[in-house]
């Protein structure tokens, strides 16, 4: 005997092969030919196109392709068969690997009618497991029920969210991106959100907690879905972190976010070369800040400047503005990088301006990436609406964050720094790096607004108020230089702004010399 036993009895599996083949050709059909033009009338790309676009080519390994609805006659033969709405599968993105996985919004809309739910949870748990990142492209319903779903099982069942414990777990584990491509509600909105970063499509998808069916229902008015979850809504109260025009956009948005992170917490982030000399000097850097310090300028720049260049990501534009911040790289290291924004409310920490940064410090935390601020703090934005929005209790959570903590912090403080937010100059309990500008300015109060509340009595005594106050001014002015600081040690360096990305340079370099990775002691709360 020669070879194998069913080459001797004439037997072979090339019928089963063929069904095989037929399986998965029909589940690359999607919902069918009519559902597929739909999708395309709508400006959106079908399951499989995202995830060709998104993934290195011919990488994708899919799983559970020939998981469905099928029908069969009256001897067993095969007649119909409708895929699951939910595709996934290990792919690498730029040469690492990662979990991607999405809804066909071509089957019942990415429903739970239609969806094979074990799929869904074995694409979060083998993110888990395996230890690598997750990007999910959602359309639909995410696996979220629907009143039809009553019928089908000939009963109600109490709200669950199956899989949502390996969710959290995985925030802990390794990098996740949620790609908002259609119209998202319900579980599907809550899985867009459970992500360290995410990103709709402006004309093409919405988010929701629910449809316009279901508000109108609940008395609150007839609305549209653009109304109630378009993009601009989302990007500027903080649910979803950016907002891009094209499907395209937001696969290289993708793309970019992991490449300043490693694939998981068991890895530090990959250094790249990025080609940019580390020495390089920017004269314009010496006349940026104004002497007028009610004059705001362009810190956005400034921090484009001190970066190797082209590499800075914004994450969060579009809410709390007064605080700037995202990831770059400085000398080939990856960065989480922050200032404030002195063209708006004059760079004053707002409610969502320290909710923005807090995630960005727990961003830095779980992956490893040294911080660095560039500081012009006037402190909290003050009136009615900041104590009402709770502005001190959000304040309060970002020097915690800052405190637990265990990435190295460098401080540049370009010019304000007052007050309880201006303590995060300095990360507590740590000697973190400080280096200030010669424009630097500080204490517990601006001196132009606390002039008058701290000599209060003498200048409602004097005869002339307005000249004593000016000449109370000139006095404390007189003593108001860094150099007075420099000299107790207050600041531990002042130097020329156009030495500044060099030294973040070789302060980065430092930086991760001290970096180890570990598990996290915390819980990231997205």
């Amino acid at each position: 005997m020669t070879g194998p036993l069913s080459t001797v009895i004439g037997v072979t599996w090339e019928p089963e092969l063929e069904e095989l083949h037929r399986r998965e050709l029909l589940a690359e059909q999607l919902g069918g030919a009519d559902k597929v033009e739909r999708q395309h009338h709508f400006g959106k790309l079908t399951i499989r196109e995202r995830i060709d676009q998104v993934v290195d080519e011919g990488s994708f390994w899919e799983m559970g392709k020939a998981a469905g609805v099928a029908t069969y006659d009256d001897e067993g033969n095969l007649i119909e068969f409708m895929p699951s709405n939910f595709v996934f599968g290990i792919a690498n993105l730029d040469g690492r690997p990662a979990v991607v996985s999405g809804d066909d919004f071509t089957v019942r809309g990415g429903s739970n009618d239609a969806s094979i739910s074990a799929k869904r949870e074995a694409s979060e748990t083998i993110a888990a497991e395996m230890r690598l990142p997750h990007v999910r492209l959602l359309d639909g319903m995410s696996g979220g029920g629907s009143v039809k779903t009553i019928e089908q099982a000939g009963r109600t069942y109490i709200p669950l969210l199956p899989g949502w414990h390996t969710v959290c777990d995985h925030l802990n584990i390794a990098p996740s991106v949620s790609l908002v491509l259609g119209s998202v509600a319900g579980f599907g909105a809550a899985r867009a959100t459970a992500s360290h970063y995410s990103v709709m499509v402006r004309d093409t998808s919405q988010m929701m907690i629910a449809g316009p069916a279901l508000v109108e229902q609940a008395g609150l008015g007839a609305v549209s879905k653009y109304e109630l979850g378009h993009a601009d809504i989302h990007t500027r109260n903080g649910a979803i972190d950016d907002a891009v025009d094209t499907e395209a956009e937001a696969f290289e948005k993708a793309l970019q976010f992991l490449s300043y992170l490693p694939t998981s917490v068991d890895e530090l982030p990959p250094l790249e070369d990025w080609g940019d000399d580390p020495a390089r000097r920017d004269e314009w850097l010496v006349d940026v800040v104004p002497r007028n310090p009610r004059q705001s300028y362009d810190m956005k720049r400034i921090m484009m400047t001190l970066v190797d260049e082209g590499s800075f990501f914004e994450i969060g534009k579009d809410w709390g503005t007064s605080i700037i911040g995202g990831l770059a790289r400085l000398d080939g290291v990856a960065v989480a990088i922050y200032a404030e924004n002195p063209m708006m409310y004059g760079g004053g920490w707002t409610a969502d301006s320290c909710r923005k940064l807090t995630r960005l410090i727990d961003l830095a935390s779980m992956f490893k990436l040294p911080m660095i601020h560039l500081e012009d703090c006037p402190g909290f934005l003050i009136g009615k609406e900041s104590e009402e929005s709770a502005t001190i209790r959000y304040g309060t959570e970002v020097l915690v964050a800052l405190r637990e903590s265990e990435m190295p912090y460098c401080t540049v403080v370009v010019r304000k720094a007052f007050g309880v937010a201006g303590a995060a100059n300095r990360k507590p309990g740590s000697e973190s790096f400080r280096l200030a500008w010669p424009s630097g300015d500080w204490g517990s109060l601006p001196l132009e607004g606390g002039l008058e509340v701290a000599y209060k009595a003498e200048l409602e005594a004097s005869d002339d108020p307005e000249a004593l106050k000016a000449a109370i001014a000139e006095r404390l002015n007189s003593v108001r230089s860094p150099h007075r600081s420099a000299e107790f040690y207050e600041i531990e360096q002042i130097i020329d702004p156009r030495d500044t990305r060099a030294m973040l340079c070789e302060w980065v370099q430092l930086a991760r010399r001290t970096m180890k990775p570990t598990e996290p002691s915390w819980g990231y709360r997205p």
